[in-house]
């Protein structure tokens, strides 16, 4: 049978509340929600191990949820007042599960093309950047996602809202500065730094070797030492009064140029 739960004292809802909330509990447990449908199906599809599945019965059948149960995935039905408690946003679709966290640490990170395009974001400072940079990367079915110096974590409910589930279709990696450059000469990826001064425009680069293209913040742009270690340092010509551009906005130009390149090759 169904386990259900109607209290909001139960210890496992406050766990889920904690879980939503607090980046340190998802840290020191290794454990993350995922709200919707879509997300949870894209969760299964990147091989996230779900534990444990609260459905409410009203949005999300049973059927639907005995058919998760094949994953090896706790099913447990939740009332109303529980479900409008732990849920993050009012269009979840009636489930939320509790997944582990992957290691994404960038030892981990399996590059499946000998020729792959990487973007790498040094230090975005909110979720919402973070969430369009991995559906502008999902997009162009890039090799990965390199975030340098995160000021949050991947599994924050917000960038996982706003990637859209992104963060499950997007091989994913972390590092500092220092560790990420090492990892890119290493495996013989150009480094192209998007840097206003002394660089040249982004559609002069021939980008269809292994390429990593390096944003940085709106704020500050990027710090010292990716200017020392480009192979280019590469600039969208900005024809307006303005001298920034919104994050997602540059790097999806930046990748589809790269990905225009490649056709030809």
């Amino acid at each position: 049978m169904v386990k259900t739960i109607s209290s909001l004292q139960n210890p496992f809802i406050k766990q889920l509340v904690q879980l939503k909330e607090k980046s340190k509990l998802r840290k020191q447990t290794g454990l993350f929600i995922i709200e919707g449908k879509r997300e949870v199906s894209l969760a299964i599809k990147g091989n996230y191990t779900l534990e444990t599945l609260y459905y409410y019965a009203d949005l999300f059948s049973a059927s639907e949820a005995a058919a998760l149960e094949a994953y090896g995935i706790d099913i447990i039905e939740i009332s109303k007042p529980v479900y409008e408690k732990v849920a993050h946003r009012e269009t979840t679709e009636g489930v939320i599960a509790v997944a582990k966290a992957k290691d994404l640490s960038l030892e981990n990170l399996k590059l499946s093309s000998e020729n792959p395009l990487i973007l790498v974001a040094e230090s975005p400072e909110k979720p919402g950047n973070i969430g369009a940079l991995l559906r502008t990367a999902d997009a162009a079915n890039i090799d990965a996602v390199i975030i340098v110096n995160p000021l949050t974590d991947f599994y924050n409910p917000n960038i996982i809202r706003s990637s859209v589930g992104g963060v499950f279709t997007v091989p994913l990696a972390t590092g500092s500065t220092k560790e990420v450059i090492a990892y890119l000469k290493r495996n013989n990826i150009s480094i192209y730094s998007a840097i206003l001064q002394e660089s040249v425009p982004y559609d002069t680069i021939d980008f269809r070797t292994p390429s990593a293209l390096v944003i940085g913040t709106e704020s500050t742009g990027l710090t010292e030492e990716w200017r020392n270690d480009s192979t280019a340092k590469i600039r969208i010509p900005m024809e307006g009064k303005l001298d920034s551009m919104n994050l997602s906005v540059a790097a999806g130009i930046l990748i589809f140029e790269a990905k225009r390149q490649r056709k030809h090759i």
